[in-house]
């Protein structure tokens, strides 16, 4: 690893892809998994087939939000776990600078993405548009405090992994739907036997739907 100084991550290092930010109905933060690229999300918004959503994928440095396993204690993360935060609230906050409301936002993660967007959702609880936690949980070692303020307001929240992970337990998985159900979210958890770490059809399909249903919610335009 470089240097704490150069290895923060940087909102700016972010990619834009689907429908142009002044016509979107909708828009979504697409967060990649270790050793992952924002370019490797793009197939997935793609898979997605929501033509009026305007998506943004940020870079982690080296490819990485943190090094350590999200079950590790969280100082072991640091500074990287809170610049990482830091960088989907950043695009959160410029995307509301463009006319979206919060309701009209939403955050897809795969792997390390999704930890992050759990955990981001939990500790910055408002009404989304949705999100989509795809193989990943809240973060921190088992037994961490999950007094999270504020309201998640009714956000759909998708929940898909395998029950066999090699990365995520299941009792995280679960741990998760719990804890965001408890600030107020509507929780889809489906639980894959056997599935290797992957997005499958079915969870594509999931997650279109609840974008589609954001967008559909959306004025036409702002």
């Amino acid at each position: 690893m470089a240097a704490q100084s150069e290895a923060l991550h940087d909102p700016k290092n972010t990619i834009a892809a689907g429908a142009p930010i002044e016509s979107a109905r909708a828009a979504v933060i697409l967060v990649h998994g270790r050793g992952a690229t924002p370019e490797s999300m793009l197939p997935l918004a793609e898979a997605f087939g929501c033509d009026d959503v305007h998506y943004l994928a940020p870079r982690a440095t080296q490819n990485t939000w943190y090094p350590n396993s999200f079950l590790a204690p969280i100082e072991m993360n640091e500074p990287w776990l809170s610049s990482a935060l830091s960088v989907l609230e950043a695009l959160a906050d410029r995307l509301a600078g463009e006319g979206f409301s919060s309701d009209r936002i939403g955050i897809v993660g795969f792997s390390q993405g999704a930890c992050l967007t759990s955990e981001f959702i939990a500790r910055n609880a408002r009404r989304y548009g949705m999100a989509g936690i795809l193989t990943g949980g809240v973060i921190g070692p088992p037994g961490t405090p999950r007094s999270y303020p504020g309201s998640l307001s009714g956000t759909p929240v998708f929940i898909g992994s395998s029950d066999i992970d090699p990365h995520v337990p299941l009792e995280r998985i679960k741990e998760t739907t719990t804890v965001l159900s408890r600030l107020g979210a509507k929780v889809d958890e489906r639980i894959y036997p056997r599935m290797g770490h992957t997005v499958n059809d079915d969870e594509v399909k999931a997650v279109r739907a609840l974008l589609s249903r954001m967008a559909d919610k959306s004025p036409a335009a702002r």
